[in-house]
């Protein structure tokens, strides 16, 4: 088992993970949680392949699944902003709307063969760094690079601008926000756009470039849910949830690789010979996910995390408090 190539998945599997973590964190920020991750990007995924397939242009393809996304992600902002129903169940239902519409609409895109994908390369120079060279910048997708360049600039523009901190004003003191003329509403109608954008991105990552050729049902295979559990893991952060990203995209790769028929350290591989060691393994992330959200979900530990005051709380002009 080479570590290396482990870990150079590991990034690729998660760029698709970091785009969903670091939209869902600008949603949150607004104040709104969107628990339809899942869905957005399966419909991305399905969307991106299929006019990938149909105009020869991954490029468009990528572009059009990042809009249904978006624009799908509107259904739950009018549901929870404008008619202010509970978040979680407006969330929940948005990932049944956009998996169900998905599947019927991606019915028989499995046969599809030649889908263009988005290009690979190496980046000159930085490839010849020991180790994190073949990590980071050997014949990784145009996606991959483009992550790098995200979390930064997305923890730049939440902390150190000016519509970063009116965004921070919504999602924490919304009434205060209201009152210096700041849109709440708009702002968070915008900001779950851009959740929806990136989640979609995250899905035509995984159909157009990190596994192309191919779209199912287990196309996402539950990012968009770990996603969901690495904004609070991450604490809102778009630097954390990048690490965390690439992390859990490295294991879910170890995960595989250790069920081979291969020796650990000289010795036959328990992992390949008993099969209930695979599903343990294969259970391992989702379980975390639970895990978090059970604890994020404690008003203190909230707190201590640093969870936006106004999250999931609908706004009404006037009334007190948040």
């Amino acid at each position: 088992m080479d570590l290396i190539i482990v870990l150079s998945a590991g990034v690729a599997t998660g760029t698709a993970l970091l785009f969903a973590t670091v939209g869902e964190i600008f949603a949150e920020r607004s104040g709104v949680m969107n628990l339809g991750v899942e869905g957005m990007m399966l419909l991305g995924a399905m969307t991106a392949y299929s006019v990938s397939a149909s105009s020869g242009s991954p490029w468009l393809g990528a572009l059009a699944g990042m809009l249904a996304a978006g624009l799908i992600s509107q259904i739950h902002a009018y549901i929870s902003i404008t008619l202010k129903a509970d978040q979680v169940v407006s969330g929940l239902a948005l990932n049944f709307l956009a998996s169900g519409v998905s599947l019927v609409l991606g019915e028989g895109l499995n046969s599809l063969k030649g889908v263009p994908a988005l290009p690979f390369f190496s980046i000159p120079l930085l490839v010849n760094i020991p180790i994190l060279g073949d990590i980071l910048f050997k014949n990784q997708s145009v996606l991959v690079y483009i992550g790098y360049l995200l979390f930064p600039l997305a923890w730049y523009f939440i902390n150190r601008t000016r519509p970063g901190l009116h965004l921070r004003a919504v999602g924490e003191y919304p009434s205060a926000a209201d009152s210096q003329g700041i849109n709440v509403i708009g702002l968070r109608y915008f900001y779950t756009f851009v959740g929806g954008l990136l989640a979609g991105l995250g899905g035509a990552a995984i159909s157009l470039a990190i596994s192309p050729g191919w779209f199912s049902e287990k196309t996402s295979a539950g990012l968009g849910w770990i996603a969901v559990g690495l904004v609070i893991f991450a604490q809102w952060d778009p630097i954390r949830a990048a690490g965390g990203s690439y992390i859990f995209g490295a294991l879910r790769r170890l995960i595989l690789d250790i069920q081979g028929p291969t020796t650990i350290l000289g010795l036959r591989n328990p992992f390949y010979y008993n099969p209930y060691y695979g599903f343990f393994l294969q259970m391992l992330p989702y379980a975390f996910t639970v895990v978090v959200l059970v604890l994020g979900s404690r008003e203190a530990i909230r707190k201590r995390m640093g969870t936006p005051a106004a999250l999931g709380l609908p706004y009404v002009r006037g009334q007190r408090g948040l």
